[in-house]
């Protein structure tokens, strides 16, 4: 059974033991437990269930484990024969989510 879920503005796959690195949740401290209702489908074994645009009654149970950074990404930027280069870099900020539950719903 898995649950296609949006979570700020991205989809991830959420399956059942899952461990899903999203977006920063600033709200959300570590042990805490979230619902996320925002489920645009659902496949339990044959039975799949699609929203439109969410499944109703559906929610994904997740505990936060932590929050941190990503890797270093550097941004380069050059217009040749002009004498500009500009380099700049940050690391994404994540919270690490574990799926607990998934509720369907009506199936």
């Amino acid at each position: 059974m898995y649950a296609i879920v949006d979570i700020k503005g991205f989809q991830f796959r959420a399956e059942k033991h899952a461990i899903l690195r999203v977006p920063l949740l600033n709200t959300a401290e570590p042990g805490q437990t979230l619902e996320f209702d925002q489920v645009l489908m659902i496949r339990n074994d044959a039975d799949i269930a699609v929203g439109q645009p969410v499944v109703e009654g559906a929610k994904v149970i997740a505990e936060v484990i932590d929050h941190g950074k990503g890797k270093k990404l550097q941004i380069f930027h050059k217009k040749r024969r002009k004498g500009y280069a500009v380099k700049k870099g940050y690391r994404e900020q994540y919270t690490q989510i574990k799926v607990t539950d998934i509720i369907g719903g009506g199936n």
